[in-house]
Formats: C-alpha cells, structure tokens, sequence
C-alpha cells in the first residue's frame, strides 16, 4: 500500500482483531515484506498505541492492555451489522434508552462523510414493526437490498423456500421491514407478476443487475406486511364476531393476524356506553390457538365461521368445565 497512514491504520485493525499476529502473517495481509511490517510497527509505536514485542518462535505482535481509545475502522457492512445487533438489544430492553443511538451516531462519526451518508441513507429504508426484528441476517445482503430498495434497482435473488427448495428470483425491491423477530423484503415478484414477501435470512444471495423500477406511489411498506401476512392462503378462514372496543381486540389480535372491520355503527349511534361489534376475519393453518384466544378476549364472541372451531371450543369449554368441577359426571 502507498499509503502509509491507511496502512499504519489497516494494521492497527489487524492487531485489535486478534491475540496476537506474527511478522509474517501481518505483511501477507497487508502485501508488503516484513521489513516495512517492523517500521509501521515503530510509527505506531511512536504515536504511543501499546504495541507488545513478542519474541520467540511463536512470537509476534499484540496490543497490550491501555487506558488509550484506539482509533476504530468500520467498513459498511460492519455499520449495518452494529446497526442490526443494536436495534435487536433495544428490542429486547424494557425501556430502551439513548445508548444504542448515540454508540451508533460514534460509528458513523468515525466513517469518511461520504460513507456516513450513504449508511444513514440506507438504514433509513430499514424500518420496523411495533414487534422489532431479532433474528440477524447476512449484513451484507442487508446492505445490498437497503441500496437496491433506495436507489430502485433491480435485484436477482438466490432464495431458499420455508421446505428447502432453493429458487432464483427477480425482484422489484419496494422496502425492509422487522416484524415478529424477522427481516422482511417487500418486493413484486416479476416471474409470478405479484407482490411477495421474502425473509431476509432466506436470502443466499443478492445482486443488482440491469435495469431499474418505479414502486407503487405513497405504498405503506409496514402495513402493506401487516396485509400480506393476514391474508395469507393458509388452510383456514376464520370469521368471528367481537363485541369490544378496537384496542382491546388487537391486543389479542394485532394486524398481521386478523382484518377488523366495525359493524353497526347506526345502532350504536347516542349510546356512550355501548360496546361496538367488529366482524375479524383470520386466516389460520390450524385452529389449535384460537380457542385460547376467544378466552383471553374475556367478552361476547360469536363464530360464524368455520364449524371446525366451534367443535374446539366446545372441546376446550369441556375441558376447563372438567378442571373446575362442574361437570356432570
């Protein structure tokens, strides 16, 4: 390298990254012999980083123990992975605080300003969920897909289905989003000619090729998900009848499980103290949850449909009848 400061700097990245590194190995990694290895190692020296001599035959360099902030080097796909890993630690956190925004805002200050632009740029088509991601994907197919989604670039994708099939994909990329511990992409399948979405973590590769895309105008990435995932083909539509304020239902049924639609409003109509009906349509691969649902809801119920869930939860009713001692056995 040329450049003997972003050498200087390369190696000081090298050291920090392992318990120690021999001559060798450091002028391989850094293409230059082991002479010019020992003065970068004297300029940082000189610059006071703690740098540890180490002789011997499986001597080497390391960096000894210090009160010194030793300067960091991120690349971008280091940033995003931060970014991921931060967003999933506040996530987790009861009340998250200000420390994952402010140790993030000191990475990118440390990025020249043309990279600090394009990563504040990119994570900004990051969005999530009230339910954040936490399961990370590949940061470098994170940063792929934020670019493609930013500057509407075609993408081919190698992806992996939820039974193991893998498929090559061409996407119109529209937006990521974090829901229920998992990165989505939201994207218009030009093979099937339908919107898709795909999990980031399913995805082997990504990469632009020719060509770019208009997306849908003022398109709702969050709750276009939310939509998606409620009208999923799964094996069954469930349709329940709910007398009870909106907020209470969606917190046993949150938008990407149920559409709620308000019923009888006229009725309602000069009575402040009457509960509203709304009609929730679920689509559903098994029953088995629902039963506890409806109990959890703790107010009027009625299924419509199917007859199938009506069985459940006279099954359940049993049960718990059984449980309390009031069967007629």
């Amino acid at each position: 390298m040329a450049d003997t400061t972003a050498r200087a700097l390369q190696l000081l990245e090298l050291l920090q990254s392992a318990q120690l590194r021999t001559v060798a190995e450091l002028a391989e990694c850094l293409g230059v012999d082991e002479r010019t290895v020992r003065r970068d190692v004297a300029r940082l020296f000189g610059l006071g980083v703690p740098v540890e001599t180490l002789r011997g035959r499986y001597g080497g360099y390391r960096l000894a123990p210090g009160q010194r902030v030793l300067p960091l080097m991120f690349s971008n796909e280091e940033v995003v992975a931060v970014f991921l890993g931060l967003a999933r630690a506040q996530a987790a956190a009861r009340e998250p605080g200000i420390a994952a925004q402010t140790a993030l805002s000191k990475i990118k200050r440390a990025l020249p300003t043309a990279d600090a632009k394009r990563i504040d740029t990119l994570l900004g088509v990051m969005t999530r969920t009230s339910q954040h991601g936490g399961v990370a994907p590949d940061p470098a197919v994170m940063l792929t897909l934020a670019e493609a989604v930013n500057l509407r670039h075609v993408l081919h994708l190698r992806y992996l289905s939820g039974d193991g099939v893998p498929s090559r994909r061409t996407i119109h990329p529209y937006g990521l989003v974090a829901h229920s511990d998992r990165w989505y992409l939201v994207a218009f399948d030009t093979d099937k000619q339908e919107e898709r979405t795909f999990r980031v973590d399913r995805i082997r590769t990504a990469r632009s090729i020719r060509g770019t895309f208009a997306p849908p105008q003022q398109l709702d990435v969050e709750g276009h998900l939310l939509d998606l995932f409620a009208d999923a083909d799964y094996r069954w539509k469930v349709v329940l009848r709910i007398r009870e304020t909106e907020d209470h239902i969606r917190g046993h049924l949150p938008p990407s499980v149920a559409r709620l639609e308000r019923l009888d409003r006229a009725a309602d109509r000069g009575r402040e103290d009457a509960l509203p009906w709304h009609r929730a349509e679920i689509h559903a691969e098994n029953l088995d949850w629902l039963p506890s649902v409806i109990a959890a809801l703790d107010c009027e119920v009625v299924i419509d449909r199917p007859d199938e869930l009506r069985n459940r939860v006279r099954a359940a009713a049993t049960r718990m009848l059984h449980a309390a001692g009031d069967s007629a056995d």
